[in-house]
């Protein structure tokens, strides 16, 4: 009698742990389709728009809360698409001393709103697309941002640079996170418009 128990009590272990890798297998092919790419810690899925996934990468806390500031929140979730070279916070940290602070006032929502948008361009462009164009185009890619400023796509060591109107380069250190919205390439300088 206690050994039929065993053997029944080990076959609904097994039966468990059986279930529970098809689980996993389940939840994990489900996701198989998603490029998940991490990003401050968190993963962003491309079946997330920017603003959905933005939110939850430790690096952007200071974006984000400037497209708060901005009211662009709606703007960067609707359907785009959008190419977006977000900053890090430590981007936002190589900015004068409260100049961050200051552009989340009020009353600099106006030029808070240009520089955010300054840093977005219509459409999808994904690394190898820039750095296509940038080679067709004899080593520099002249884009259109939101804001109608110009910044410049090149290449520099192997790795793609964004270069604004002032002539700083800001080096894409993510590439290719794909939202369903467009995509978003990490940068670790903010663009300032001229």
């Amino acid at each position: 009698m206690i050994k039929k128990s065993m053997m029944v009590f080990a076959a609904s272990a097994i039966a468990l742990t059986l279930g529970a890798c098809a689980n996993d297998m389940k939840s994990e092919s489900s996701m198989a389709g998603e490029k998940i790419v991490m990003v401050g810690g968190a993963p962003m899925y491309p079946s997330k728009n920017i603003v959905e996934n933005a939110v939850n990468s430790a690096d952007h806390t200071t974006l984000v809360a400037a497209v708060k500031a901005a009211g662009l929140v709606d703007t960067l979730a609707s359907a785009g698409p959008f190419t977006v070279f977000a900053p890090t916070n430590a981007a936002f940290d190589k900015l004068p001393a409260g100049t961050v602070e200051t552009l989340l006032k009020p009353e600099n929502k106006a030029t808070l709103t240009n520089i955010l948008t300054y840093h977005v361009v219509p459409g999808t462009m994904t690394a190898a697309d820039l750095m296509e164009k940038t080679k067709a185009m004899g080593g520099m890619y002249k884009m259109t941002t939101a804001s109608g400023g110009t910044i410049t796509a090149e290449m520099k060591d192997g790795a793609l640079y964004i270069v604004d109107a002032k002539g700083q380069w800001s080096k894409v250190t993510i590439a290719n996170v794909m939202q369903s919205n467009g995509v978003i390439h990490v940068v670790d300088t903010v663009l300032l418009p001229g």
